[in-house]
């Protein structure tokens, strides 16, 4: 979404992406999701602890999942039902794994 927030962003929000408004909050949200990802990356191979990255990740997923039933019936099918089961396994994979970590 960072390169592309028009057009994955329809997927999840419909029409509503076509404000330019709305992309900055996709890109800034990608962007959120790199640096989490980055950060649990270089704790990784640092061998430093995982488990804050991990739980930030989920807890972004989370997130996603809380505003995307907020506003599903303005969504379309693709953003209420699709999106919605890929949030909700980030956050319960991401606790899961947080938990182990």
């Amino acid at each position: 979404m960072l390169v592309a927030p028009r057009r994955l962003g329809r997927l999840w929000l419909g029409p509503g992406v076509d404000d330019p408004r709305t992309r900055l909050v996709l890109r800034s949200m990608a962007a959120r999701d790199a640096i989490v990802g980055a950060g649990a990356l270089v704790a990784w191979r640092r061998r430093a602890p995982l488990r804050g990255w991990i739980e930030a990740g989920a807890a972004a997923d989370a997130a996603d999942l809380v505003a995307t039933l907020v506003a599903a019936r303005s969504l379309p099918p693709t953003g209420r039902y699709g999106v919605s089961a890929f949030a909700a396994a980030g956050a319960v994979g991401g606790a899961a794994l947080a938990r182990r970590a």
